[in-house]
């Protein structure tokens, strides 16, 4: 099941990013497809033929994960 995840970093702007697994504790990099702003334009930063970005989890301050019509939630009191 693939995820989007918005991810926000220390000092730049917050892009989405479709990954495959969520992120574990011990994970020292996090690696997606499709890299958008919300509004799913392209992000900044990347080049617009970037297909898949490799960010080191030292740049990230939080994940938000987004809602999926796919399946439940990951917390089922939230849905």
């Amino acid at each position: 099941m693939a995820y989007t995840l918005y991810i926000h970093f220390v000092s730049d702007p917050p892009l989405l990013l479709d990954v495959d697994e969520l992120p574990s504790p011990t994970d020292t990099l996090i690696i997606g497809r499709n890299p958008r702003t919300r509004d799913g334009k392209d992000y900044q930063n990347i080049l617009p033929e970037v297909t898949t970005v490799i960010f080191p989890m030292t740049r990230i301050s939080f994940i938000e994960l987004m809602p999926s019509d796919e399946g439940p939630s990951l917390l089922p009191f939230r849905d």
